[in-house]
């Protein structure tokens, strides 16, 4: 069992009068995490699978009493998958406020439909979480830090989901079966997508231009949509947990790129299972943008977890000046230079740092990339 850093945070917010709701893609360790916590608290622990249909259609319109019925004597309460409700946010609004003695626990594979249907129901009822796949402080809590540092060119080539981790040996399989089913099954079920080739084609642009800065109106051509269209499956992507979007740092220096974004995947292995491109580093072309895929997905990770409320942008002008990777917390900057070359030196652009409060400058090579991924 590789502990979950966010299940500490979960026993903290316990029995706080207030519903836990956790989301994360499918296949991240949703179900053992709850399993987990199930543990803790038996026999007065209940679990609800919401894809059994006999449980979603109980807990579909059900009232107050039918609720308490279902639940009886427990005191803990685990409800999985949550968004295959329909109209979920009322019974989870029920359980919340008409049976206080019970610590409810929701987790969801999609923002979709969870999000709509209880944002409003559970204002100010509930803490929310997100768990993503493996994090590095994760794999080194886990076995070392110089195993994990051993294992980089691992990840960086099949990612961090939990299958793949526990199962290397089959981990291009694992990934072409969640790229091809699990991870888009929320879209495909949820959402109407009118035109699915166009997603992939979307998908595979993304893929290949990763850690740069992307242009709707170029992904509308590559993908023969528009960029309504495009704007809108970015969206869906972003809400099922695949990719993240990175805007622009602008504030107040004339030539900044105001508008411009850059796109990053979640897991390293799932971009590369998009594109089916599983070759040695040492042979590819883009080892370079895997590393800083790789990089700010875990800095993202690490802050959420940490309950770091960084504000992330990157920054370039018109000239072509740049700045990787932009933290911005209480009004201090710190910049990340990320280089897959364990010899390049970072340039900083006078531009930025005599314009704005940057607190810290930080170098990210392979050699010294632990210092700003652990506690």
């Amino acid at each position: 069992m590789i502990a979950r850093t966010l299940e500490h945070t979960i026993h903290q917010k316990l029995h706080k009068g207030k519903a836990l709701i956790i989301t994360g893609a499918r296949q991240v360790g949703k179900t053992t995490l709850d399993k987990n916590l199930l543990k803790k608290y038996e026999p007065q622990a209940l679990y609800l699978n919401c894809d059994e249909p006999d449980i979603r259609k109980n807990l579909t319109d059900a009232t107050s009493s039918y609720l308490k019925k279902i639940i009886g004597n427990k005191t803990f309460l685990v409800i999985d998958e949550a968004q295959r409700i329909p109209n979920a946010g009322l019974a989870l609004k029920l359980i919340t406020d008409e049976i206080p003695d019970v610590q409810m626990i929701v987790t969801g594979s999609s923002t979709l439909e969870m999000a709509d249907q209880t944002q409003e129901a559970l204002t100010g009822r509930t803490f929310q979480y997100h768990l993503y796949p493996f994090s590095f402080q994760e794999m080194v809590d886990h076995h070392g830090l110089l195993e994990e540092k051993r294992l980089l060119y691992q990840r960086l080539l099949f990612g961090g989901y939990p299958d793949v981790v526990n199962n290397p040996g089959d981990a291009k399989e694992i990934l072409q079966n969640l790229s091809d089913s699990y991870l888009f099954k929320d879209l495909f079920t949820m959402q109407k997508i009118r035109k699915p080739d166009a997603l992939q084609y979307l998908l595979e642009a993304l893929s290949l231009q990763v850690a740069q800065q992307v242009s709707y109106n170029e992904l509308a051509q590559v993908t023969g949509t528009d960029v309504v269209t495009v704007s809108r499956y970015l969206d869906l992507l972003e809400k099922t947990f695949v990719i993240f979007r990175l805007r622009s740092f602008s504030r107040n220096v004339r030539n900044e790129l105001k508008k411009s974004r850059k796109i990053y995947f979640w897991d390293n292995g799932i971009r590369n299972a998009v594109i089916n491109n599983f070759s040695a580093i040492e042979l590819r072309q883009d080892a370079g943008a895997l590393w800083e895929n790789y990089i700010v997905s875990e800095r993202f990770k690490k802050n959420m977890y940490a309950g770091n409320y960084a504000s992330s942008r990157f920054w370039r002008t018109k000239q072509q000046q740049e700045i990787d990777y932009l933290e911005e917390v209480d009004g201090d900057i710190s910049a990340f230079e990320i280089k897959w070359n364990k010899k390049a030196r970072a340039k900083w652009p006078k531009t930025f740092t005599e314009n704005y409060p940057v607190k810290d400058l930080n170098l990210i090579t392979p050699d010294n990339y632990e210092e700003v991924l652990l506690e």
